[in-house]
């Protein structure tokens, strides 16, 4: 994808649509400025963007945008502008095995989660060798053993 110029213009677009860093740098990735272009931009910024960007560019913007800036609205619709329909799946996030790894040893909130998640995936993939009336009265029995009427702490 080509560059997309630094002018006075583009910078102006730049601080509307990806407000939260310096123009310059959002400009020097054109294709995630385009990816936030996309979801962002009004008609006046696409004006001055469409100036410096052709359909060949919107449609590499397209196939290399990163997860998670273009909501599915956008999407279907700058996918069918580029005459792409039905269009592909959004960008996904995918996780490489050094992060899964730093997820599953996390004593984080999200670590927790993940470890929750994966134990609740081994108990399902073993399945129960008793039935789920047994398992409710067990649990029921032990509990009262444990805290019923006449136990005192």
């Amino acid at each position: 994808m080509n560059a997309i110029p630094v002018t006075p213009r583009t910078v102006g677009v730049a601080r509307r649509v990806v407000w939260f860093e310096e123009p310059g740098k959002a400009l020097a990735d054109p294709v995630r400025f385009m990816a936030y272009a996309m979801a962002y931009a009004r008609h006046e910024d696409r004006q001055v963007i469409r100036q410096y960007v052709s359909d060949d560019d919107f449609q590499q913007a397209l196939d290399h945008a990163p997860p998670g800036i273009i909501d599915p609205r956008s999407w279907a619709y700058w996918n069918l502008k580029m005459g792409r329909f039905p269009p592909p799946p959004l960008p996904q996030r995918t996780f490489d095995a050094g992060e899964t790894v730093a997820l599953k040893s996390a004593t984080s909130a999200e670590g927790r989660r993940y470890a929750a998640a994966q134990e609740w995936r081994r108990i399902r993939e073993q399945g129960t060798s008793a039935d789920s009336e047994e398992v409710r009265r067990r649990a029921v029995q032990e509990w009262r053993e444990k805290y019923g009427p006449n136990k005192r702490q």
